[in-house]
């Protein structure tokens, strides 16, 4: 009861600094606290998440507690049921404490919708937290909970972790079930772990990927020892070979970006038994990425067109009506495309342990920009043109950890992708760990703290979104 409470306390202190809980389910949260405290009392079993409160984003459906998908359409859902992550983390004994917001639908890298407004960084609440689950990192960095859940398509775990100076997870596709998704087979869309450490989202992960009895309902999902996740090997740096890319052979980054990696990339260097710059290119990443959204986005969204009105997300409306115009032929050479850039990556994970590149392209920026439209001085073509550093990884299908890592020349966290080989993610955590805590041993790359004094004095209008979404 004690943790919900001081969960439930911070929530009401520093929520309307960040707008990052849209939803708070106080009075079940703490019935359902009171009842962890009577099954420990009575020396139960208990779960794994036993008491623990955990953030939901407001894309998974949560019974009984609003699930809006940050859309006006569905201001008034209250589900019947919770989603296949939902329950699985319920069953664990974890105890829902509220929703996180997300743009709408949870498209896009900028958390802003209609509905709720804007998600503000906890470092600096004028500037983006990421997106699209954003809520899920500044109720993490904030500590209005210590587990949250997610989910990435093109980054959206990945780039508010960084973001927000939290750990996120993107497993390998098929690791956690997801009964919900809309397309049999495909590296898009799947859910995930986020929290401050490491081995907090290694615990999360044990339960989210957990198989029932029956089988699991994803086609995606293949067999694996869920519980493993939650005890993760000690791995010394010393034994690593690690592969450095600062743009994946030429993507998009920003000088202060690449600055900020190099430094890191010192310290690294200094603890790793191994430390190489690679021969990576990803550059057809992007292209691939936007020609292959195109099924997924007209198979998600195809029955619900008619109904999108004037102020509807942008970012879901470009998408779709480019899916249309897409050429048949442009994504099957897309999927061939993709096959190669895989296989060549493979290749790198053939000869070290991991392969680190820079999370985002920049720096936080307003959130009142939808995307940065100028980086370094030159046009960005489309809110997916400065996410290719996540994207990419989508296109490849591999796991990978956002790993906080101090912050930039401009104050703001600053975040590693730490990228291993496919299926092998229990390895990979277990080296993400390795590096954090010889990260957390250096002051210029410990995992950072939003300074809640300064949070609280903030002035800004995070309802204010008109022209933004």
């Amino acid at each position: 009861m004690e943790l919900v409470d001081a969960c439930l306390d911070r929530i009401a202190q520093v929520d309307p600094s960040v707008n990052a809980m849209v939803t708070v389910a106080a009075d079940r949260a703490r019935q359902e606290a009171a009842g962890a405290d009577r099954t420990l009392a009575g020396g139960q079993s208990l779960g794994p998440l036993h008491g623990l409160p955990v953030a939901i984003k407001d894309l998974q459906a949560t019974e009984g507690v609003r699930t809006t998908l940050g859309s006006e359409e569905f201001a008034a859902n209250v589900p019947a049921h919770d989603a296949g992550i939902v329950a699985r983390i319920r069953a664990a004994g974890g105890i829902v404490i509220g929703k996180t917001n997300i743009p709408e639908r949870s498209i896009g890298a900028n958390t802003v919708n209609r509905l709720f407004g804007a998600t503000g960084n906890p470092f600096d609440p004028s500037k983006t937290c990421g997106g699209s689950s954003g809520g899920s990192a500044v109720a993490l960095a904030t500590e209005m909970a210590p587990l949250a859940t997610g989910s990435d398509h093109g980054g959206s775990l990945r780039i508010p972790a960084c973001y927000c100076g939290v750990v996120g997870y993107r497993a390998t596709p098929g690791v956690v079930p997801f009964e919900e998704r809309t397309t049999p087979q495909t590296y898009y869309s799947v859910q995930g772990p986020m929290a401050r450490t490491v081995a907090d989202v290694g615990l999360l992960l044990s339960v989210i990927a957990h198989r029932s009895d029956r089988g699991p309902r994803d086609p995606m999902a293949f067999p694996l020892d869920a519980t493993a996740f939650a005890n993760l090997d000690r791995i010394d740096p010393a034994d690593l070979k690690v592969g450095i890319s600062e743009d994946l052979g030429g993507v998009l980054v920003s000088e202060p970006v690449r600055r900020a990696f190099r430094r890191r990339v010192e310290r690294i260097a200094s603890v790793v038994g191994r430390c190489d710059e690679v021969a990576v290119d990803l550059t057809d990443a992007a292209e691939v990425d936007w020609r292959l959204r195109s099924d997924v986005f007209v198979t998600q969204y195809h029955e619900e067109v008619e109904r999108w009105d004037a102020g509807f997300n942008p970012n879901i409306r470009s998408s779709y009506d480019g899916a249309l115009r897409m050429p048949m032929d442009e994504i099957a050479k897309a999927r061939g495309r993709q096959m190669e850039l895989l296989r060549g990556f493979q290749a790198l994970t053939d000869r070290y342990d991991l392969i680190i590149c820079p999370g985002v392209s920049v720096s936080p920026f307003p959130w009142k920009d939808l995307y940065p439209t100028v980086i370094d001085g030159a046009p960005v073509e489309n809110y997916m043109a400065w996410l290719t550093l996540t994207a990419a990884i989508t296109v490849i299908g591999h796991p990978v950890v956002a790993l906080p890592a101090g912050v930039d020349e401009f104050a703001m966290p600053f975040g590693l992708q730490l990228i291993g080989r496919t299926y092998d993610d229990h390895r990979l955590l277990s080296m993400a760990g390795a590096l954090e805590q010889a990260l957390a041993d250096d002051p210029m790359t410990a995992r950072p703290s939003p300074d809640i004094g300064r949070l609280l004095d903030s002035t800004v209008d995070l309802q204010d979104v008109a022209g933004t979404v």
